[in-house]
């Protein structure tokens, strides 16, 4: 089966999409916003039900952030309706984000979501892309490994703060064991700024500034 992985920065390919919110046009619907699109391998299965409710319980915060959860698994539309129910009755969560039901694996082999040694079954991939359809960041993880949510609402942020400030952001952000929740100055480009740099911020040396937002 040909494999088709998308770029960091590239825009994210246009497809038209069956959800259990009905149908959408990617990235066109989502314009000026934020979306999470994350693939799990199928419905009623323990570990993709502990991811659900997981994207769940940090639902406000990524809506906070501007950005739309959108789930996706090689099952038909009815197999997620009636999964989410399950969830509902059964674990007292309530499911607010589409599923895309990709029965025929189409939107997952364009992003290269399925592994050729798992069968069809599509691998835990994620997609952060931005306001502008432009893909940011891409995550693939494995079938037998659970996803961390704080990461990945971690990793909007952080690309936010970013965009928004024209920073980098530290390993551990906000929590970093060498300088905290600040965030660090881009290289210098030049000498003459390279010169400047520790009078301007703090830092351990002029191309390694950071400062507080």
């Amino acid at each position: 089966m040909d494999q088709s992985f998308p770029l960091i920065g590239s825009r994210f390919p246009e497809m038209k999409v069956t959800t259990t919110h009905g149908e959408m046009n990617l990235p066109a619907d989502k314009a000026g916003r934020w979306f999470l699109l994350f693939s799990h391998p199928a419905d009623y299965t323990p570990v993709c039900t502990t991811e659900f409710v997981a994207f769940q319980k940090r639902f406000a915060e990524f809506q906070a952030l501007n950005c739309d959860l959108i789930g996706l698994s090689i099952d038909q539309v009815f197999s997620h309706i009636k999964w989410v129910d399950w969830i509902k009755d059964t674990l007292k969560v309530e499911i607010q984000f589409p599923i895309i039901a990709d029965d025929m694996g189409l939107v997952a082999q364009k992003l290269g979501m399925i592994h050729p040694g798992k069968g069809s079954n599509t691998v835990r991939a994620v997609f952060i892309v931005d306001d502008k359809g432009v893909i940011r960041i891409m995550f693939y993880y494995p079938q037998e490994l659970g996803r961390n949510m704080d990461e990945l609402l971690r990793a909007v942020k952080g690309m936010q703060t970013s965009d928004a400030h024209g920073v980098a952001i530290p390993a551990g952000w906000p929590n970093n064991e060498l300088i905290g929740d600040r965030v660090i100055i881009p290289p210098a480009k030049d000498v003459q700024t390279a010169r400047k740099r520790q009078q301007e911020y703090d830092g351990y040396d002029w191309w390694f500034c950071h400062k507080k937002l």
